[in-house]
């Protein structure tokens, strides 16, 4: 099985390659990126990286070979592709510069893969998230089921994480359930969070645990405050169980940006919901029963998205 991670120079896709490598999982990873000049010298990031991480696998003991690349000839007949190029906001860029810029990045990257790799799985990690998997969508013209985004894992590990601090307990005996847009938005659900089977509820007040589910969804941005930039062992972990999920046709129950189109109420948007996630890719989406709260905060959230969706087309029909 052969895996492409595109933006594997940088931080995010890097740990997404070195993570799948160390599972041992697939014949082969394809790490893509541009080449970077500067001055009269030209760098090339993905080779680098990836020669080095291949030259660990003597000591890390794996055998999946890691092949650095700018072509993106060198992609085709991949299973799974990982997306994570794109530009992090920088002082001075707006909102639509962001969008505009990184929507460019992945409708061409899309388009790319897609060509090389017709039967592919497309996992969007670039930001804004959820606009940015709609735009590979349609650069790419692969099916919905085939065509996602890494959010959700990355949110509920988040909020799996600090709950295990609060109570000294390990991460992985808590399980939770975190929905709709990545941001300010999403959705925790507090009432589907778990600690070895027993509700969470049980063990922390509703108060402590409505500050655990801010800071959840304020993660993203805790970290940029604290390194200056934003994080890329948890978003590349996460990428890389969703790739695993694919290849091992695991049938994984996980909170994914998917399509969906009347499920939760909901007509043709790309969301954070929980589906169940295996060989070609989305194989179902789970509606679970949320209480009237629960439905008006997804509901708002769906809102958020899909104006920025709507901002997004504006911008580029201009």
């Amino acid at each position: 099985m052969k895996v492409t991670v595109v933006g594997a120079g940088g931080n995010v896709g890097s740990t997404v390659v070195d993570v799948l490598a160390q599972r041992d999982i697939c014949k082969e990873i394809v790490a893509v990126d541009i080449e970077k000049k500067d001055g009269d010298k030209t760098f090339y990031p993905s080779k680098g990286r990836g020669l080095d991480q291949w030259e660990s696998a003597p000591v890390n003991l794996f055998d999946t070979r890691i092949n650095g690349t700018v072509d993106y000839a060198d992609t085709a007949g991949s299973d799974v592709c990982v997306i994570t190029a794109g530009v992090p906001r920088r002082p001075g860029m707006s909102r639509d510069d962001l969008l505009e810029i990184n929507a460019n990045i992945v409708g061409d990257v899309s388009k790319k893969l897609a060509e090389h790799s017709p039967e592919t799985i497309i996992i969007v990690v670039s930001n804004p998230l959820d606009v940015m998997v709609q735009v590979a969508k349609e650069s790419s013209g692969l099916p919905y089921e085939r065509v996602m985004g890494m959010a959700g894992i990355l949110d509920t590990a988040r909020f799996r994480a600090f709950i295990a601090s609060e109570l000294d307990v390990s991460p992985k005996d808590i399980q939770a359930l975190l929905m709709g847009g990545h941001g300010d938005t999403m959705v925790p659900l507090p009432r589907f969070t778990t600690l070895a089977g027993m509700p969470i509820t049980h063990f922390i007040d509703e108060d402590r645990l409505q500050e655990i589910v801010d800071r959840a969804k304020k993660g993203g941005g805790e970290i940029v405050g604290l390194m200056g930039t934003s994080a890329w062992y948890a978003p590349g972990a996460a990428a890389a169980q969703m790739v695993e999920a694919i290849l091992l046709d695991q049938n994984r129950i996980f909170p994914v940006c998917a399509h969906i189109d009347g499920e939760y109420g909901i007509d043709d948007l790309y969301i954070g919901v929980p589906v169940k996630l295996g060989t070609g890719g989305v194989k179902e989406v789970i509606e679970v029963a949320l209480n009237e709260e629960e439905q008006d905060l997804l509901n708002e959230s769906a809102k958020a998205v899909r104006s920025t969706l709507d901002e997004f087309r504006e911008l580029m029909n201009k």
